[in-house]
């Protein structure tokens, strides 16, 4: 069974910075082909992606919005996925889930019909000016 637990959110002043983690079981983060990524929601808005790595080859994809503000990396000895969060805004205000999945496909979105992908419970984040 696949669980992730998000931690590290909270409270913090724009041009701050958080660390965000997601400690995760029963997912094997080596697979080529799948990815672990971040997520964010804030009230009245749809879901988006945030980052995305892909543990086989390493490559890392983020939103414009975060680009060079925001970085994913992924502890495999420790099973733990973080978001590095620095700079933050008001706009990054939003609950942040990790999720992880077996087959990934560009833009943020997942192959469906098949195991996952699976999502942690979230994290809070909130930016004040």
């Amino acid at each position: 069974q696949v669980q992730l637990v998000e931690s590290g959110g909270g409270d913090v002043q724009a041009g701050g910075s958080l660390r965000l983690s997601c400690a995760f079981s029963g997912y094997t983060a080596a697979s080529s082909s799948g990815c672990m990524s971040w997520f964010r929601q804030a009230p009245g808005k749809e879901r988006e992606g945030v980052a995305r790595i892909y543990p086989g080859s390493n490559l890392q994809y983020y939103a414009d919005s975060v680009k060079d503000r925001f970085t994913i990396s992924l502890d495999y000895v420790k099973n733990t996925l973080h978001l590095q969060m620095n700079y933050l805004k008001p706009e990054d205000t939003a609950m942040y889930y990790c999720a992880a999945a077996y087959r990934c496909l560009s833009d943020f979105r997942f192959v469906t019909g098949g195991p996952g992908p699976y999502w942690g419970q979230g994290t809070q984040v909130t930016v004040s000016s």
